[in-house]
């Protein structure tokens, strides 16, 4: 089964996609978040190309687990791209995402300058990992 994975941010979207198992994740591109939410033709050729089943959103909680007005909007945001889509919709917690996401690129050797169109889909990537592995460890326990 594969999954995509959103990582939606207020003028981006990170977008990744796992491999057809739906075991590894990876970085696919960052698109314009008005396109994703608008269901531009850009965003259904995506889809039309990985034919995910499913998609997973980040969810920024607080941390202390709580959702507050940010998470509430991306929960909406989410909730609108997948009903456009016609598919199912999780979410995972992407606390940290970000900062974990700009240290693996500086481990690359990017500058700031550098990471600013690659972050967001680092993001995505990792929250979609965190989520098939949480979700592997669940299966087979």
């Amino acid at each position: 089964m594969r999954y995509l994975g959103l990582d939606i941010g207020q003028t981006r979207i990170g977008v990744a996609v796992s491999d057809a198992e739906g075991r590894l994740a990876s970085p696919v591109k960052v698109m314009p978040a008005q396109e994703v939410l608008a269901n531009a033709r850009t965003w259904r050729l995506l889809l039309d190309d990985y034919q995910p089943q499913c998609l997973v959103c980040g969810l920024p909680l607080s941390l202390d687990g709580q959702e507050h007005d940010q998470a509430l909007r991306i929960r909406g945001q989410a909730e609108t791209i997948a009903r456009a889509a016609g598919l199912p919709l999780e979410f995972a917690d992407e606390r940290l995402s970000s900062a974990e996401a700009k240290r693996i690129l500086r481990e690359e050797g990017l500058t700031e300058k550098a990471m600013r169109g690659k972050v967001d889909m680092v993001a995505a990537s990792l929250i979609l990992q965190a989520w098939l592995d949480a979700h592997a460890q669940g299966e087979a326990q």
